[in-house]
């Protein structure tokens, strides 16, 4: 008798507990608070990497030479040419910081139309699933409409004139093929991969401490995982 009535307690202490685990999320609340938290870390990259030397002067994310330019710009550099690799890489740099400091809206908006039916299976993920569901869902989209912004931004940073002076350099030392990347393709996609990584982090904090969040459904849904 004493062992049914001490299961029963058992029962009764523990159900709250439980209850609270991720299968008692809503469908709602589940796929509201992953769009929440990567709305917040596309936020942070924005604040992080949309200002000066945001790319620049963070080696997590600064952007190097494209491809087989990195051996171009080393000879370069050996003659001392060093400058027009410089310049190059700078423009680059600031290039990727105007675009994404135009980019929080455009971010935004892609998190809303983010697809979400599996928000519960995505937040038993890693530290990152939420962040790399949403790079293989809108990457291709959000490349396509980030292009125009990077070409926008390529004008006001002179990056077209600091590419093709180092190219042109480059040529006549016989070191630059005529079939070169796309700069601003290249520059698009970096600048996309910077901002991934910072959500990537923002993320890894919201889970490792979510009861540190301001939201309170942050609080719930990544609560629910621990």
């Amino acid at each position: 008798m004493r062992t049914i009535i001490a299961l029963f307690v058992w029962l009764f202490v523990s159900m709250p507990a439980l209850a609270t685990g991720i299968n008692a999320l809503s469908d709602e609340d589940a796929a509201n608070g992953l769009k929440q938290a990567l709305i917040q870390g596309a936020g942070v990259a924005v604040n992080k990497l949309g200002v000066a030397n945001g790319f620049l002067k963070n080696p997590e994310v600064k952007i190097q030479l494209p491809g087989t330019l990195q051996q171009v710009g080393g000879v370069m550099r050996s003659l001392g040419m060093g400058k027009y690799a410089e310049g190059l890489i700078m423009a680059m740099n600031h290039t990727a910081e105007t675009a994404a400091a135009e980019a929080g809206s455009l971010l935004a908006e892609a998190v809303k139309k983010m697809p979400a039916e599996d928000a519960k299976e995505i937040l038993a993920g890693g530290d990152e699933a939420a962040t790399q569901y949403f790079r293989k869902t809108t990457s291709d989209e959000l490349a396509q409409k980030f292009l125009p912004i990077v070409k926008k931004a390529t004008d006001q940073v002179g990056l077209l004139r600091k590419y093709n002076e180092f190219a042109g350099k480059g040529a006549k030392l016989g070191l630059v093929a005529e079939k070169d990347a796309n700069i601003e393709s290249y520059v698009t996609q970096k600048t996309l991969e910077g901002i991934y990584l910072i959500m990537a982090e923002e993320e890894h904090l919201i889970r490792n401490d979510p009861m540190s969040q301001e939201s309170e459904l942050l609080q719930k849904v990544f609560g629910s995982l621990r």
